[in-house]
């Protein structure tokens, strides 16, 4: 896998003091009380015992309630397990299904972390790059598929996309996912920013057009929706005969998330919409500014997200984007994520984060415009 220096560079500015830091995916407001009394609650009630491999029955039944009320889908509770993380989720599909050097192509930009736990699965990466037009990321479906070959074991996308803030239409969807079941390739769609989208209550999910025995891991967490982060808390939805292997791999690995932190996932569930909303408006004020002020910064190519929290944009002239990032800390006191992180080709590019306070944002944008003016 080799080294992570986009993690080394990450803990690199937070060490600096004064420097403001919108490398990671995260923001600034913190998970709402409501979800977190129902964790007290929990830890008062006693629910400090293990889990079930699968999740709490209740949880479980939740999420199954949350894709009926949200997406107008009805999963039975067994195609639905409990992980701790989206990014646990994502390699406990890949462990299921994946045999030493079996290919998976992954759709690019995409975060380093999913590459990295591909390998450690003993699959073998196949990039296949976006493009950047000037209104907006495009991904080729018949360039995509012309890359899978007869070693391609699975397709890995995410969508609503980190960083680009791509989103996969509906028929562009259901291209693929008829392209993979008349091929015998599994699909992995990273669908934790879906409900992070501009313009809609939610984004296009794999399982609008999938069967119930599709080749089709489905992936989604409540780190973003819902400012957890750090509870390190989601969920997989597989095909229906996907239940006991990938509750055996949990049970082999570390039992589940904690007890007491899934009834805060539930609570998330059943209560959670007004947060959310609050927080898409935070984001929608915050991606306006963003717009405005990079528009006017020398160097930037960028196209507007309609999805997520980021600004991934290019820098025009920058050879190393690790090198760039490691520049601004020591010379402006900012911290972005380097586009290099995200696969190859993009080593001219950066992200930002902007799910934090306008005040933060108004800061960072400050300091990244001097630093440009001055490079």
């Amino acid at each position: 896998m080799g080294s992570n220096r986009a993690a080394e560079l990450l803990r690199y500015g937070k060490s600096r003091d004064g420097c403001l830091s919108l490398s990671q995916g995260e923001g600034t407001v913190s998970t709402p009380d409501f979800i977190c009394q129902a964790v007290n609650t929990a830890l008062s009630d006693g629910k400090t015992f293990y889990s079930f491999g699968a999740g709490l029955p209740e949880l479980r039944q939740e999420i199954a309630t949350y894709y009926s009320r949200i997406y107008g889908i009805n999963l039975p509770t067994n195609r639905i397990t409990v992980t701790s993380s989206g990014t646990n989720a994502v390699h406990y599909a890949l462990l299921s299904i994946l045999e030493e050097g079996d290919e998976v192509v992954a759709v690019t930009p995409i975060w380093k972390n999913l590459i990295g736990i591909t390998e450690l699965a003993g699959g073998s990466i196949q990039e296949y790059p976006m493009t950047q037009t000037e209104t907006g990321w495009v991904l080729d479906l018949d360039g995509l598929f012309e890359t899978c070959t007869a070693t391609t074991k699975a397709l890995l996308i995410v969508t609503p996309n980190n960083p680009t803030g791509w989103t996969m239409s509906g028929p562009d969807i259901e291209r693929v996912t008829k392209f993979a079941r008349e091929r015998g390739i599994w699909i992995i769609a990273d669908e934790v920013y879906g409900r992070c989208v501009h313009d809609a209550s939610r984004a296009p999910s794999f399982l609008d057009y999938a069967r119930e025995d599709d080749r089709l891991y489905v992936v989604n967490s409540f780190s973003k929706s819902w400012a957890m982060t750090g509870w390190r808390l989601g969920w997989l939805v597989g095909p229906t005969d996907a239940e006991d292997k990938v509750r055996d791999l949990i049970l082999y690995e570390n039992m589940g998330p904690p007890t007491f932190s899934q009834y805060g996932g539930i609570e998330a569930l059943r209560h959670g919409e007004a947060f959310l909303a609050s927080q898409k408006s935070l984001w929608q004020s915050n991606l306006e500014l963003v717009m405005s002020r990079m528009a006017l910064m020398p160097r930037l190519r960028m196209v507007r997200p309609n999805s997520a929290f980021y600004a991934f944009f290019k820098v025009e002239g920058c050879e190393n984007s690790y090198d760039l990032v490691k520049d601004m800390i020591d010379e402006a006191g900012l911290s972005l994520a380097p586009g290099a992180a995200f696969g190859k080709g993009f080593h001219d590019y950066l992200r930002m984060c902007f799910a934090v306070s306008p005040e933060i944002l108004e800061q960072s944008l400050d300091r990244l415009q001097k630093y440009l003016e001055k490079a």
